[in-house]
């Protein structure tokens, strides 16, 4: 049997580098607390995003819930069911209230032809998701947010380098939060960040991340504990070096599953933002479920150890932890819905072999019409 294809796997700098970079630290002896790698890879992040404001944590989770305490936010949050459960469980984690906006058919991302009607007298905020590295509608989104007197914070776990037409992502919103987990496009081993307008909330975003701690002697906030540590800095450092090259080579197979797939009948294929430069962080399917399910899809390929992932499904309003306490939902969401039960990320990574993009393909399009005899690579599928 082959041997297994991920539907990720981590980009890592090599092992010289990495031993290169953490060599110090055995003579410093300091491994937290905001030290010399965390000071450079935070100036280093803020100049690729071009972002003057940038914080660095743990993990793009507790960045997120750090970003919703500092605004003093209130009431209720609107944001998207199509999203990672860490979206809304940091909302209702801070004691605020989801409501869900439907998605857009186009590109997943929140849909803001109905927004207006979800704001209430209760609406402190909304927190749009830049999902697949697709970038939410800035404009109108920051539009309506003005409009309402709204704070904007966007997730942006999958957008980390997308620009729009030259401009960063980082200057949108008043807060955005990203992810550098394993599975990201760059990563730092686990860690986030969050970038954000306003100056003068650095000093509270750097309390809520250290216990509250705002001096030798002084407690001002009622802090958790998500500093970035050292080795995951060094990480960062490591990877941003070499992040272009990664995003490149993500790019060819990005456009090898195109050129494999485009055409084909009962698929819906991504395609990428007019202006965008895209990161290439997934590549996500759209089955007609009416002829071939999403869930044979994966189960044939499992069945040549191809590891996919439904992302997302299920709906994060249709999760148990959130019926029992948001129900019954005054918001369907059934774009949402509708994609959530049809959509499947195929295996993406630098270092994932054409070949073998043109074998998974061959495997989709003998499933998806078996009658047809499919040649890829000496393979014959009947």
């Amino acid at each position: 049997m082959n041997n297994p294809i991920q539907v990720t796997q981590s980009s890592m700098p090599a092992f010289t580098d990495y031993i290169d970079e953490i060599k110090d630290l055995w003579e410093s002896k300091w491994l937290t607390n905001q030290g010399a790698k965390h000071a450079k890879f935070e100036r280093e992040v803020a100049a690729y995003l071009n972002s003057p404001n940038v914080a660095l944590f743990t993990n793009g989770h507790l960045a997120l819930e750090a970003s919703l305490e500092a605004f003093g936010l209130t009431g209720e949050v609107i944001t998207t069911p199509f999203t990672f459960a860490s979206t809304t469980h940091a909302i209702v984690r801070k004691g605020l209230t989801p409501v869900f906006a439907d998605i857009n058919p186009r590109d997943y991302t929140m849909q803001t032809e109905n927004l207006e009607r979800l704001i209430t007298e209760k609406t402190s905020a909304i927190l749009p998701v830049h999902v697949y590295g697709n970038l939410c509608d800035v404009k109108e989104i920051e539009r309506i947010a003005t409009k309402y007197n709204l704070k904007v914070i966007y997730d942006a776990a999958h957008a980390f380098g997308v620009t729009v037409n030259g401009e960063s992502m980082a200057n949108f919103g008043d807060a955005s939060m990203y992810s550098f987990h394993a599975t990201k496009v760059f990563n730092t081993i686990e860690g986030g960040a969050l970038t954000f307008k306003d100056s003068n909330l650095k000093h509270v975003i750097n309390a809520c991340k250290n216990f509250g701690i705002t001096g030798p002697e002084t407690i001002d906030y009622i802090g958790g504990n998500a500093k970035m540590n050292e080795f995951q800095a060094a990480m960062g450092l490591c990877n941003l070096r070499t992040l272009h090259q990664e995003i490149a080579k993500r790019k060819a197979v990005y456009e090898r599953y195109l050129e494999n797939l485009s055409g084909v009948a009962d698929l819906t294929l991504p395609t990428i933002q007019k202006g965008v430069a895209s990161n290439y962080a997934y590549f996500p399917v759209l089955f007609d479920s009416t002829k071939t399910s999403r869930d044979d899809i994966q189960h044939e390929l499992m069945k040549h150890n191809i590891y996919t992932r439904k992302y997302f499904y299920p709906l994060i309003n249709e999760l148990e932890c959130y019926q029992s306490k948001f129900t019954p939902n005054p918001n369907p969401t059934p774009v949402a819905q509708q994609i959530a039960q049809n959509v499947l990320t195929l295996p993406l990574y630098a270092d994932l072999p054409l070949d073998a993009v043109d074998r998974i393909c061959s495997l989709i399009k003998a499933k998806l019409n078996p009658k047809k005899i499919i040649v890829s690579k000496g393979d014959i599928f009947i």
